[in-house]
């Protein structure tokens, strides 16, 4: 029997990492000093920033994903994206080991949703800007912020 909701699952886990191979791609020429120094508007992110955030948000995630595994219906915690950016030092950071532990965070994500059995499929929490939070909205925003991420950085490479 068809189930259009695993269907939805199965393609998002694809995209997951579809987004991981398009993000290699876009950054394979890129240099350290390039990623350093590009940024997205006079304030804005340099390329190795976004990356940074991309790969910390994926554990993030994770995180709340896990919350949801593991307590009933949790208030998911919210993160302040430049707080972290400046705080962990993003833009001092060595981008392809950057690259490296965003590929690592990647895998250990997918790995997570694939094992997800139906029970766990159906549990739920309260996300901090959206409200009710399904684990089908989980993995829905890992490739939505992905996808964010990648123009925005197709957009600091176009200068």
């Amino acid at each position: 029997m068809y189930n259009q909701l695993v269907e939805i699952r199965r393609r998002q886990m694809g995209a997951m990492q579809k987004m991981a191979d398009i993000m290699g791609n876009v950054l394979k020429n890129v240099t350290e000093e390039q990623a350093k120094t590009l940024r997205d508007g006079l304030e804005g992110w340099t390329v190795l920033e976004v990356l940074c955030h991309v790969r910390d948000f994926d554990g993030y995630f994770r995180h709340r994903a896990r919350m949801m595994l593991n307590q009933d219906h949790p208030e998911l915690p919210a993160y302040d994206h430049e707080a972290l950016a400046v705080e962990n030092k993003y833009n001092e950071q060595d981008f392809a080991y950057v690259f490296e532990t965003y590929l690592d965070s990647r895998r250990k994500t997918s790995e997570f949703f694939e094992a997800l059995t139906d029970e766990q499929w159906e549990r739920t929490g309260i996300h901090p800007e959206r409200g009710y939070f399904t684990m089908t909205d989980a993995v829905l925003q890992v490739s939505a912020h992905d996808a964010d991420h990648l123009e925005q950085i197709t957009r600091i490479l176009e200068q």
